[in-house]
């Protein structure tokens, strides 16, 4: 199917959207969640109007995939930003039902964490935004259910977030870019994006499975250990790996595929270990240097067309210090600038889901409960910019 067929349809499946509305509707049943921030229906006051305060506070909540965040954002200050991960045993993946059980037990100490460190009360906040999607159904459902909750409590009003480009706006932020070309890479996402015209525009992305999953399987196949993640141990790994193996290379036009890699790679992997042929971190190193170039590829191909001079690494992925050193060699030849932030950005955070919801807020944008469901299909280029020129 083309994407401009994709694009056409909804982007929320029927059995989703049922899904999501029956828990916005569910979302009264909070006795714990009243309980454990000590305040009750009983103060609550309408949303208040959006008048464009001089200080906007923004508090996000991020739980679209095995991370679960809470972040505070004022006017482009970060006063907290607690996180916590679902980490599962060497060569297991993570199950939606079971992260969506992890972000359960701990989301209400993550959002007293927040509030402690930040130093300010719920009267201080003036929105409350969320991950609507791209994600896994159930932790997105869970974490969308407490910010409906929080949102009603606190009587603010609710701003639901584009998880792709609560990346793209905390890495604006951070690293003071100003309309960067964007490689996006993490375990459910690939995409190059660039802005124009009120929309985030997807030069190029992976037809198939994300360049950070295809990472964490092949982690699984070797059994690389998931603490604290497996992107990052094959990292390690890979620092050590010194004899390189040829793997397919898939770049097709703007887009890149990654399935055919990992097929390979899990038919040839242990045979390869066990002959001797190579080490595993030969195989961190080979896969890495792959899948990397593949990525800068397509990057510099889309910086070309767009005469961009500033390239911008998001994603969890992105703080992969070997992609960021083959993304600045490519800057470099091009006299371009490049643009990344560390661990505690380009991994999944509350923080960016609150930054993404600050700039809603102040070009005058926000969420009705009736439209606060989720969606697992939400896609970059969906959302009108409405705080860009």
């Amino acid at each position: 199917m083309r994407r401009a067929d994709k694009l056409s349809q909804s982007v929320t499946p029927p059995n989703t959207r049922s899904l999501t509305h029956k828990a916005a509707e569910a979302s009264h049943h909070v006795p714990a969640v009243r309980r454990a921030l000590q305040l009750s229906f009983d103060s609550c006051e309408p949303p208040k109007e959006i008048n464009k305060p001089a200080m906007t506070v923004i508090i996000g909540f991020e739980g679209s995939a095995n991370k679960i965040g809470i972040g505070i954002i004022r006017d482009g200050e970060v006063l907290s930003n607690p996180r916590r991960t679902y980490i599962t045993p060497p060569g297991q993946g993570f199950m939606p039902s079971d992260t969506a059980r992890h972000h359960r037990a701990v989301i209400l100490t993550v959002l007293k964490e927040a509030l402690e460190q930040s130093g300010l009360k719920p009267a201080d906040i003036d929105g409350v935004a969320f991950t609507k999607g791209p994600g896994m159904g159930a932790p997105l459902v869970t974490v969308a259910l407490v910010a409906r909750t929080v949102a009603q409590l606190w009587g603010k009003p609710l701003l639901g977030v584009n998880h792709c480009i609560g990346h793209i706006e905390m890495g604006r932020l951070i690293t003071k870019s100003d309309n960067p070309t964007v490689l996006y890479v993490s375990g459910g996402n690939t995409q190059v994006i660039a802005y124009s015209q009120k929309r985030y525009r997807i030069f190029g992305e992976t037809i198939d499975i994300a360049v950070g999953n295809c990472l964490d399987r092949f982690a699984r196949v070797i059994k690389i250990s998931n603490d604290p993640s497996p992107g990052y141990n094959i990292e390690q790994m890979a620092k050590k790996g010194s004899h390189y193996v040829e793997l397919p290379y898939t770049v097709k036009g703007m887009d890149v595929s990654f399935s055919g890699i990992l097929s390979y790679i899990e038919d040839a992997a242990n045979k390869m270990l066990s002959s001797g042929q190579c080490t595993a971190e030969d195989l961190c190193f080979s896969l890495q240097e792959t899948v990397f170039a593949m990525l800068v590829e397509i990057t510099e191909r889309a910086m070309a067309h767009c005469g961009s001079q500033e390239a911008l690494i998001v994603g969890g992925v992105g703080c992969n210090m070997r992609l960021q050193e083959m993304m600045g060699v490519m800057c470099q030849e091009r006299g371009a600038k490049l643009f990344a932030t560390d661990e505690r950005f380009c991994i999944d955070n509350g923080a960016m889901i609150a930054q993404a919801g600050w700039e809603m807020f102040r070009s005058g944008q926000v969420t009705e409960l009736e439209d606060s469901w989720i969606t697992q299909r939400y896609r970059t280029d969906e959302v009108e910019v409405t705080w860009r020129d």
